[in-house]
């Protein structure tokens, strides 16, 4: 299994290379006259929607993974934040960010 910190700050540089691939997509849409018509900006701002989203779930994910680079310096990685029980480690290895057991997450 690939070291953890290593994993996790592999991650973090992929959403920083995702974020700059998207975004121009993120841009307002601007009403261009020259364009086929409403069918055309519709799209455009569905594209910004989308864009926008995406945008945000990276930030999400990066707030998972800077929990996760806490819980390493703090000697808690891999342990349940809920229950404190081990995580599996094909979960961990699935997901390095994944703070809960599979128990708990299931809500059980």
């Amino acid at each position: 299994m690939t070291d953890p910190r290593t994993a996790l700050n592999d991650r973090l540089k992929s959403l920083d290379a995702e974020d700059a691939a998207g975004l121009d997509g993120q841009k307002t849409v601007t009403l261009d006259q020259q364009a086929v018509g409403r069918l055309s900006r519709m799209d455009a701002l569905q594209n910004q929607a989308m864009a926008q989203a995406q945008a945000r779930r990276r930030q999400v994910e990066r707030q998972k993974i800077a929990a996760a680079l806490v819980r390493l310096d703090a000697g808690d990685y891999g342990y349940c934040t809920d229950c404190g029980e081990e995580i599996a480690p094909a979960r961990l290895a699935a997901d390095p960010a994944i703070a809960r057991c599979l128990e708990c997450t299931r809500g059980g």
